[in-house]
């Protein structure tokens, strides 16, 4: 083997140990990371306090001032 072969294949192996350590490091993110939560985002039009409700609530309740709300859509 001459040198370009050799310094070919050590840039291949490290690329590749990189790929293998990222996909191995996703995996563990995905597994440790909180699932998404199915509750609705509610904003009060009266004092504009953020919160949250159960997802089957289409009007919900300010916590602070008691105010009517719908659901914020993204």
């Amino acid at each position: 083997m001459n040198l370009e072969d050799v310094i070919l294949l050590d840039v291949v192996l490290v690329l590749l140990f990189i790929c293998v350590l990222n996909i191995h490091s996703e995996k563990l993110r995905k597994r440790f990371e909180p699932a998404p939560s199915k509750d609705r985002i509610f904003r009060c039009k009266k004092c504009d306090f953020v919160y949250t409700d159960d997802p089957d609530v289409d009007r919900s309740r300010c916590p602070h001032c008691g105010e009517g709300n719908e659901s914020v859509k993204f």
